[in-house]
């Protein structure tokens, strides 16, 4: 049996645990980049992102998939920063799974619940970055 390697390798894995503010890069309608701080969690391979539907990195990725992420990359607080290029695909109806997953790393624990909660009574979105390139870039 065959086995496929992963695009992120362990070290990337292990840095990618840490709750991290990331930089997501989409493609604006007019061809300029659209940078905008969020937060993260890993799942497999994929980096998923919450927001809610009507953001402009949203529209964004309906109309052009293409994305990336900065991730660390302080020298004064990271030992590492990456730079992952990929593809964005747009979840309309996240599972409660993915979002506490998400609220998780960055909200107190005794907050998280009622967060997912709302969350799920809005309509979030989760925007799932599948890499296809990732470079060191610190």
């Amino acid at each position: 049996m065959a086995t496929t390697s992963s695009i992120l390798s362990p070290t990337l894995r292990r840095f990618l645990s840490s709750p991290r503010l990331a930089r997501l890069c989409t493609v604006g309608a007019d061809g300029y980049p659209h940078v905008i701080p969020i937060y993260f969690a890993r799942v497999g391979d994929e980096i998923i992102f919450g927001t809610d539907p009507d953001e402009t990195k949203v529209r964004n990725a309906l109309r052009n998939p293409k994305a990336a992420v900065v991730i660390g990359g302080d020298p004064d607080s990271d030992p590492a920063g990456y730079l992952i290029q990929g593809d964005l695909a747009v979840e309309p109806h996240p599972s409660r799974t993915s979002v506490r997953r998400l609220l998780r790393r960055y909200e107190a624990a005794k907050d998280v619940e009622d967060l997912v909660t709302e969350w799920m009574k809005g309509s979030a979105v989760i925007l799932r970055l599948r890499p296809r390139k990732v470079v060191r870039v610190w």
